[in-house]
C-alpha cells in the first residue's frame, strides 16, 4: 500500500499540492499518494483524526484550518510556536506534531528564485491572518530595515507587532489607508486575493526599484499583481514558488530528505 499524505483546507479543490509531492516522491522512485480533502469549515478535527486514523502519514493545512491545527498539537516546532499557525501535520506515538514550513518557503523563493535582497530593506506585509503569522518570524530573521504589517483591522496588525517584537527590527503595525511612503518589498497576504476582491490602497507606496509578491496564485494575475505591476513596480511574482519551497520542507519533515525544486516549478509554471 503506497504511503498516504493530504491537503486539508476549504476550498482545495485548487491546491497544485498533489502535483507538487508526487513529483518529489518521482525523484527517487518513492510511491506516495497524495490527496485533496476538503474538511467542512466546523468539521476540521473530526476530518483529520479520521485520515490519520486510517492510516494517513502526514498533512498539509491551508486556509482557513491553520490556526485551529496549531491548537490540536500536542507537540509544536520552534517556528510553529512562533507563528501560532500551523500547516504541516504528523502524528508519533499517538501524539499530533505541527510544524510551520510556511515562512521558510517564502524566504527561500524570494531569495532563491527570485534573486530578492531582504536584509536593509524596507517591507510592508499586507494582512494578518494565519498566512501572515506563519512568515514574520522567517522575514525578521532576515534583518530588513523596517517591517510594517498593514491590515484592514488595525487591532489585528498591533496583536501581531507585539507577538513578534523585540527581534532587532524595526516593526510597525498600520492601517491599510493610512501606509506612506515608498517600500522596497511589498508581500500581499489578504486572503480575499482568491475571490478576486483587493482594498484600495493609497498612492505612493511603489517605486521604480519596489518588487511586489502575491502569496496567492493562480492561473491569472491577481488584483494585487495587477495593481502592483499598474503602480509600476519593477517586479511581480505570485506565490507559486512559495507553496513548492514550502512543501518541499514540509517533505523534509516527513520523509528525511529535501527534494530539488527547481524542475517542479519550472514543469508548473509550464502549465
Amino acid at each position: 500500500m503506497s504511503d498516504r499524505y493530504a491537503v486539508f483546507g476549504n476550498p482545495v479543490s485548487h491546491s497544485r499540492s498533489p502535483d507538487i509531492h508526487h513529483a518529489f516522491a518521482a525523484q527517487r522512485g518513492e510511491d506516495l499518494v497524495y490527496e485533496r480533502i476538503e474538511a467542512p469549515v466546523h468539521g476540521f478535527p473530526a476530518a483529520l483524526a479520521a485520515f490519520f486514523d486510517g492510516g494517513g502519514l502526514g498533512a498539509n493545512v491551508t486556509v482557513p484550518f491553520k490556526e485551529q491545527a496549531h491548537d490540536l498539537c500536542g507537540e509544536l516546532t520552534g517556528r510553529a510556536r512562533q507563528a501560532g499557525a500551523v500547516n504541516t501535520l504528523w502524528r508519533r506515538d499517538g501524539v499530533l506534531h505541527g510544524d510551520n514550513t510556511d515562512g521558510a518557503g517564502l524566504v527561500a523563493d524570494l531569495r532563491a528564485n527570485q534573486g530578492w535582497a531582504l536584509g536593509g530593506k524596507r517591507l510592508l506585509v499586507l494582512g494578518a491572518g494565519g498566512a501572515v503569522r506563519g512568515v514574520l518570524g522567517p522575514l525578521l530573521a532576515q534583518a530588513p530595515a523596517e517591517l510594517v504589517i498593514a491590515n484592514r483591522t488595525l487591532a489585528r496588525a498591533e496583536t501581531l507587532v507585539e507577538r513578534f517584537a523585540g527581534q532587532g527590527v524595526a516593526l510597525h503595525a498600520s492601517a491599510l489607508d493610512a501606509l506612506e511612503n515608498r517600500f522596497d518589498v511589498i508581500i500581499n497576504a489578504i486572503s480575499a486575493g482568491l475571490h478576486g476582491d483587493m482594498p484600495a490602497l493609497p498612492d505612493g507606496l511603489v517605486g521604480d526599484a519596489t518588487v511586489a509578491y502575491d502569496m496567492v496564485y493562480g492561473a491569472r494575475p491577481t488584483p494585487f499583481m495587477e495593481w502592483a505591476g499598474a503602480a509600476g513596480a519593477a517586479a511581480v511574482r505570485d506565490g507559486l514558488g512559495m507553496l513548492v519551497e514550502q512543501a518541499a520542507e514540509a517533505f523534509l519533515v516527513w520523509r528525511g530528505w529535501r527534494p530539488d525544486t527547481a524542475p517542479v516549478l519550472a514543469s508548473l509554471r509550464r502549465g
